[in-house]
Order: structure tokens, then sequence, then C-alpha cells
């Protein structure tokens, strides 16, 4: 039995660390944006919702490679790191793309919220490939 939880610390470091990294990704997140994302989900804009949930499916991603790769606890903050940062420059991306991106995300606009959650999530999928730790 010992030898079935003996893991149960490192699990709780790492799933602890990733928690705490998901709130900050999220605060950081918040802030960079145009818009509110919380104050519109709260109202039950539906873009808005989409647009972060998918922009946090994005950062997760990367996230979980890192922590399964970290050779320890250094590793999984900076490439946690790295994965916020990541997201943050794909929506200032986007939002060259998309002119009024956050306007129009708070506005109810699903295909611009899908645009930015499709690109935040295919950065994702290449940002945790390329994780070379």
């Amino acid at each position: 039995m010992a030898a079935a939880i003996s893991g149960l610390p490192f699990f709780l470091l790492y799933f602890g660390i990733a928690v705490v990294l998901v709130a900050l990704y999220l605060f950081v997140y918040a802030l960079v944006t145009a818009h509110n994302e919380f104050d519109l989900i709260r109202q039950n804009v539906l873009s808005a919702a989409v647009s972060l949930c998918l922009s946090l499916i994005g950062f997760a991603l990367p996230l979980s490679s890192a922590i399964v790769h970290a050779r320890g606890v250094l590793d999984l903050i900076v490439w946690g790191l790295v994965a916020l940062a990541v997201q943050i420059v794909v929506y200032w991306l986007v939002r060259l793309l998309v002119p009024n991106l956050s306007e129009r995300i708070a506005s109810g606009e699903l295909s611009s919220a899908l645009f930015l959650g499709a690109a935040s999530v295919a950065a994702g999928i290449v940002n945790a490939a390329a994780m070379n730790i």
C-alpha cells in the first residue's frame, strides 16, 4: 500500500504549483486583455466564456507537458511562465489580425472569440510539443 501512494507528495507539489500557475495565468490574462472576461461571463456573454476557456486550454496543454517533462520544480515554474507568455503573445497577435477584437468579444461576437480561442489552443499544442526540457 505504501508503494502505491509513494508519489503522492510529488503529485501534491506539482499539482499545487500548477494550480498557482493557472490562477496567475487567469489573473495576468484578464489584466492584459482589453475586455474584462470575468465581468462579461457574469453577464452571460458566451463569446467571452468561449475565448477565455479555449485560452485556458491553450495554457493548460503546455503546462501539462511541463509537468510531465520537468526535471524539478524550477523547470516546471519556468516552462509554466513560458506557456503564459506564449498565450499573451497569441492574444496580441490575434488582436493585430482582428480589428476591435475585445470590443467584438464584449459585444457577443462568437466568430472573433472562436478565432482567438482556436489560435490559443493551436499555440498551446505547438508550445507543448516544442518544450525541450
